[in-house]
């Protein structure tokens, strides 16, 4: 299996890296293959195009990113704990890998109709992750009974996604990790059942 190979790895790698300091419009192929150390001839014995490079570095380090979130969520005992979980993680993972947080935020989102398409693809397990959050926090009483899950999802999922976006088109300048609690806290007062 093509993942299990370290030049395949190295070329994920170095395409993060490449995408985030030259854009992914100036992101040749033989720009990656230089960075990965291989010879541009190899980066397509793994990948067809740039396009198929893009969309698979979104996969391995999204589908890395849910896993992680998933692993410490299961060891949170109720829905507002994992909620604060999945928050802190999110913002956590991104903050501690600033090319990674620039080609998400950035690159991703000027990418093609095609390409945004594949990658809500490979955005709807973290989706379906908060919506089992939701539900469960329903279901226990920790969260108001009235909430319509795709609206609360977006709600969610759109302010952690703005306030990374908004770190990283600031360089980076502040402390996001510093922010999370009161991000929790906000979102957390919006969706939780009042005493």
């Amino acid at each position: 299996m093509k993942s299990n190979r370290p030049k395949y790895h190295q070329i994920i790698d170095a395409a993060v890296r490449v995408i985030a300091e030259n854009g992914y419009h100036g992101s040749q192929v033989s720009k990656i293959a230089k960075a990965a150390g291989v010879a541009d001839g190899t980066i397509y014995l793994y990948f067809k195009n740039k396009e198929d490079i893009l969309v698979t570095v979104f996969q391995e380090k999204m589908g890395q990113f849910i896993e992680r979130t998933i692993d410490e969520i299961n060891n949170r005992k109720t829905a507002i704990d994992k909620l604060a979980t999945l928050i802190e993680m999110h913002i956590k993972q991104l903050s501690s890998n600033h090319h990674l947080a620039i080609v998400t935020q950035l690159e991703l989102r000027q990418s093609n109709y095609d390409l945004r398409i594949q990658i809500n693809q490979v955005l709807k397990p973290y989706l379906t992750v908060i919506d089992n959050i939701i539900k469960e926090g329903m279901e226990e009483g920790g969260f108001r009974e009235d909430l319509k899950v795709p609206l609360v999802r977006q709600m969610i999922f759109g302010t952690v996604d703005e306030m990374v976006t908004n770190w990283v088109m600031k360089e980076c300048k502040y402390d996001l990790i510093g922010e999370i609690p009161l991000i929790s806290e906000l979102i957390l007062n919006g969706i939780c059942q009042k005493e």
